[in-house]
C-alpha cells in the first residue's frame, strides 16, 4: 500500500512540469506606431504573413499588444516605455521615430523596425550585416529614392519650373528627404518649393496654397502623416488639379497619378518572420538588416487623362503596372 502510494506521488510530480508548461501565457508581440492603428490595417496582414510563416497565429499561439500615438510624437516615449512594462516578448517600431522611441526605452527587449530613412544613418544600429544589440529589422529605401520621384513626376510634367514637397517638418524624414530633392531639382533646373503640414488641417492649407500656382506637380513625403492618408490626399490632389507622385501603391489604386517605391506589405511580411523567429529563440544582432532593393512603379492612366497629361511611351514602358 505504501508503495503504490509513493508511486502515485512520484507519478505526480514527473507529471507536474509538464501541466505547468502547458499553462504558460502564449508570447505577446508589441506593435508601436506612430500614426493610427486603423492605418495599419493592410500592412499589419504582412506582419501576420510573416508570422505565420514562423508558425505564429495572432490568438492561438502569440499574441499582440497595439499602440498607437496618432501622429503625435511626443506620446512615443510613453508608449514605448508601456509595452516595456508589459514585459512583451519582442516590440515591433513601424516608423524611425518610433524606433528611437523603442530603443530608448530598453536595452533588453529585442526590437524589429521597419523604417524608411537609414537605420545606421540615424544611430538604429551600427551595420547592415551586423545590427549590434538589440536591434534589427527591414528598411524600405523611402528616403533613398525622393530625387527618383521627381525625376518621374518631371518627366511627366516636362513643362514645370516649379515643383512642390509636401513635408511633415517635425518629422525625421524630412531632412534627409529635402536634401534629396534640392539635389535632383537642381540636376533638372527645377524650384523646390516645400510646403509644411503638422495636422490634417495644415495638408488642406498646402493643398489649396499650391493650386494658386497652375499645374505645380506634387512630391509627397513618406512620412505617416500623409502616407496614412491616401483618400484624402488623393481627393485633395483631384479638387486641385495637382499632378502628384506619392511613395505606394495604395495611392494610384485610389486613383492618384503615380507612385514609386517599395512593396510595403512584403516588407511587413520580412517584420513579421524577424519577430516570429526572435520569439523562437533568434537573437537581433544575428539577422542582418533587410534592405529592400525592389521598388515599383505604378501608374493611374485614368487620373493623368483627368489633369490632361500625357504620359511618355518610356515612362509606361517602365511601369511595373499601369492602372486604366
Amino acid at each position: 500500500m505504501r508503495r503504490r502510494k509513493f508511486i502515485t506521488l512520484l507519478g505526480g510530480a514527473a507529471a507536474w512540469p509538464l501541466g505547468a508548461r502547458a499553462q504558460q501565457p502564449m508570447p505577446v508581440i508589441g506593435f508601436l506606431s506612430l500614426g493610427a492603428l486603423e492605418a495599419d490595417t493592410s500592412r499589419m496582414n504582412g506582419l501576420r504573413r510573416g508570422l505565420a510563416e514562423i508558425g505564429y497565429v495572432e490568438g492561438q499561439n502569440v499574441a499582440i499588444e497595439y499602440r498607437g500615438a496618432q501622429y503625435q510624437y511626443d506620446r512615443l516615449p510613453a508608449l514605448a516605455a508601456d509595452l516595456v512594462n508589459r514585459q512583451v516578448s519582442v516590440i515591433v517600431a513601424v516608423s524611425t521615430q518610433g524606433t528611437l522611441a523603442a530603443k530608448a526605452a530598453t536595452n533588453t527587449i529585442p526590437i524589429v523596425f521597419a523604417v524608411g530613412g537609414d537605420p545606421v544613418q540615424f544611430g538604429l544600429v551600427t551595420s547592415f550585416n551586423r545590427p549590434g544589440g538589440n536591434i534589427t529589422g527591414v528598411y524600405n529605401l523611402n528616403t533613398g529614392v525622393m530625387g527618383k520621384r521627381l525625376e518621374l513626376l518631371h518627366e511627366s510634367v516636362p513643362t514645370a519650373r516649379v515643383v512642390g514637397y509636401l513635408a511633415n517638418p517635425k518629422s525625421t524624414v524630412a531632412g534627409p528627404e529635402t536634401k534629396e530633392l534640392h539635389e535632383a531639382a537642381r540636376a533638372l533646373g527645377v524650384e523646390l518649393r516645400i510646403l509644411n503640414a503638422t495636422n490634417e488641417g495644415e495638408i488642406d492649407t498646402a493643398f489649396a496654397t499650391l493650386a494658386k500656382e497652375h499645374s505645380v506637380p506634387l512630391v509627397i513625403s513618406t512620412d505617416n502623416l500623409f502616407t496614412d492618408r491616401p483618400v484624402r490626399l488623393v481627393m485633395l490632389a483631384a479638387r486641385h488639379a495637382i499632378p502628384a507622385i506619392y511613395p505606394y501603391r495604395w495611392f494610384p489604386t485610389a486613383g492618384g497619378l503615380m507612385s514609386y517605391g517599395a512593396d510595403l506589405a512584403d516588407a511587413y511580411r520580412q517584420v513579421g518572420n524577424y519577430a516570429g523567429r526572435i520569439v523562437k529563440g533568434a537573437k537581433p544582432t544575428d539577422l542582418p538588416v533587410h534592405q529592400v532593393v525592389k521598388v515599383e512603379l505604378i501608374i493611374n492612366l485614368k487620373t493623368a487623362r483627368a489633369l490632361g497629361l500625357t504620359i511618355p511611351l518610356p515612362l509606361l514602358g517602365r511601369a511595373d503596372e499601369v492602372i486604366e
